[in-house]
């Protein structure tokens, strides 16, 4: 595990899941972290298991008002804000014909609008600390179409809005990279058929939010010091797999 020692991460959306395992590793890996989310009784319990190296926040990301009150409680209760994991996610996977305006609009600001509003809040913060490292949980919808169409636009949004921000901030010691995980065991997916799925990924398995949360890890890590504006895949192959690929795979 990359060692954070001396990492302030604030990681949206941790209160279960894929976020609550980014904590857990900041953690063990010697960091701080401040969890938000809106599930505060579950996000409450992981701050609590943490101990003092973690604090939860209750947290709307799509309000900016509530994104400088964080960042600053952050910056009080830790002494700085160098990390942030950009995790909380809306997942609706409506087809185009069932997709209601409302709805895109839904996934556009927690997944997008949240994302830009975050590094909005850190980057100042980041600026005084004279460095940090920006993660933006996209997908591999973020690479190439699948899932439904308000999620996976938001997911290439964040890919793209990550490489340009990277540009920008390169200069001032701000990495921003984006984190592409593929299938993977989540309490939203545990009654999908993943084991079936496993079979026809190149290395054979499919991973849990641990082996991404370690990814997020190395990212917010001096180790990745000379990492910013790539899409970093955390997908046991999925994607090498061309059509001629899957459809040998199904018929077989």
């Amino acid at each position: 595990m990359s060692k954070l020692n001396g990492t302030v991460a604030l990681v949206t959306g941790a209160a279960r899941g894929l976020g609550a395992d980014i904590a857990r590793a900041v953690v063990a890996a010697g960091g701080k972290v401040v969890i938000t989310d809106l599930r505060d009784e579950l996000g409450t319990q992981v701050a609590t298991e943490l101990g003092d190296a973690a604090i939860y926040r209750h947290h709307d990301v799509t309000k900016a008002a509530e994104w400088a009150a964080v960042v600053d409680e952050t910056v009080r209760h830790f002494g700085s804000l160098t990390g942030l994991v950009n995790n909380a996610v809306r997942n609706d996977m409506s087809p185009f014909d069932r997709l209601t305006e409302k709805d895109f609009r839904e996934v556009f600001e927690v997944n997008e609008l949240g994302c830009f509003l975050g590094m909005k809040a850190a980057i100042p913060a980041m600026r005084r600390a004279g460095h940090g490292s920006i993660v933006n949980v996209s997908s591999t919808a973020g690479m190439h179409p699948s899932g439904g169409t308000a999620y996976s636009a938001s997911k290439w949004a964040i890919r793209g809005m990550s490489k340009v921000v990277a540009n920008e901030m390169g200069p001032e010691n701000i990495r921003v990279n984006s984190l592409h995980p593929g299938w993977m065991r989540t309490p939203a997916t545990e009654h999908e058929p993943l084991d079936e799925v496993a079979k026809f990924l190149p290395l054979r398995q499919v991973g849990d939010t641990r082996d991404v949360a370690k990814s997020a890890v190395f990212l917010l890590s001096d180790e990745a010091n000379l990492i910013t504006g790539t899409e970093f895949l955390v997908d046991g192959g999925a994607l090498l797999l061309g059509s001629v690929d899957m459809a040998r795979s199904i018929l077989s």
